[in-house]
């Protein structure tokens, strides 16, 4: 963020911190519908039922676990091709 003013570096952190929130945001949502599409099939009661309790919860983890490996590989990916940079550029 070199050449920027103090005004120009607080514009850009509102606008990645709007951007951020509007990602999760779109993220949340699609994990909601996913799982809640996929457990919930019983529209007899108010209540969610034992079974659809544990498949949401379980889809949730389920999610949760594969973004946090898909985060991790996306690290290993990049410092790989970081090195392979640096190796290049020497």
């Amino acid at each position: 963020m070199e050449g920027l003013t103090a005004a120009e570096s607080r514009e850009l952190e509102q606008r990645l911190q709007k951007r951020q929130v509007k990602e999760f945001m779109t993220a949340f949502g699609n994990l909601v519908d996913s799982c809640f599409s996929s457990c919930v099939d019983d529209f007899t009661s108010r209540a969610l039922s034992n079974r659809e309790t544990g498949c949401l919860s379980r889809c949730v983890a389920k999610s949760m676990a594969t973004q946090a490996r898909l985060g991790e590989r996306f690290a290993e990916l990049n410092a790989a091709m970081t090195a392979e940079m640096q190796q290049k550029g020497r």
